[in-house]
């Protein structure tokens, strides 16, 4: 299966096509109803985070999904023309838990726990112009999360 392209405005009312879309493509490719579930939560979130941080002074913002499906694995990744500064930021604000104690986290900071948590790989990385993210789920495999 090649590699389907999803272009939408940066707003939250068109999220729900791209977990339509996901779910097409995941189907297809004989996901677990649940992993289809946690990929379309994870996208979700990552495309959340597109939508707050991408173009600000903009409302001709866009956000650039990919899906690429491989025999074993998806790979979704998700560009929206935000700060570069917000990838490394968030990486280093994503180290593993303490204890699992999330009361001293700040509000709107588990976007990438929970990506973390529902993906088997997760990429935060800046680009030239704005950041990626790119989420992997493996096909038939039981994540260790």
């Amino acid at each position: 299966m090649n590699a389907i392209r999803l272009q939408i405005p940066a707003h939250a009312d068109y999220i729900d096509l791209v977990r339509i879309c996901l779910y097409g493509i995941a189907s297809k490719m004989s996901y677990a109803y649940e992993d289809i579930e946690d990929m379309k939560v994870a996208v979700s979130e990552a495309c959340n985070n597109a939508v707050i941080h991408g173009t600000p002074d903009s409302n001709e913002g866009v956000i650039d999904i990919s899906f690429e499906p491989e025999d074993n694995a998806l790979t979704i990744k998700v560009n929206n023309s935000g700060s570069e500064a917000l990838a490394a930021d968030a990486l280093d604000k994503a180290a593993p838990l303490p204890n699992a104690d999330v009361s001293g986290l700040r509000v709107g900071g588990l976007g990438i726990y929970l990506m973390q948590a529902l993906m088997d790989e997760v990429e935060v990385n800046a680009l030239e112009n704005g950041t990626e993210v790119v989420l992997k789920k493996y096909l038939n495999v039981t994540s260790e999360h």
